[in-house]
């Protein structure tokens, strides 16, 4: 959390990760400052960047499902942030043992 006091984008996201699939592992990776001076990185999100994002979890929810079902899955948790302008969001997921 900022020290301010203030959810960053990449909060928010880890924890309504972490509520809705209890990972094994989460690593939520700020990478807007990657894409400086590309489309859609200045002021994202209102927070001059936090727009670039990979996700890497791994969670038994996602035992059995298809790679499509799982990004959906995580797209519509997040479908927030990505409307309040998070213009990359990559994802890497996994069931445990893959």
């Amino acid at each position: 959390m900022q020290p301010s006091g203030k959810q960053t984008v990449r909060d928010r996201m880890e924890a309504k990760l972490t509520a809705a699939f209890t990972p094994q592992f989460l690593n939520v990776i700020d990478e807007s400052h990657k894409h400086a001076g590309h489309v859609g990185h200045e002021g994202g999100a209102g927070h001059g960047g936090e727009t670039h994002f990979r996700v890497q979890i791994v969670a038994p929810g996602f035992s059995g499902k298809s790679r499509i079902e799982r990004h959906r899955a995580v797209n519509t948790l997040l479908a927030e942030e990505i409307a309040g302008g998070v213009h990359a969001l990559a994802l890497d997921i996994k069931a445990p043992g893959e």
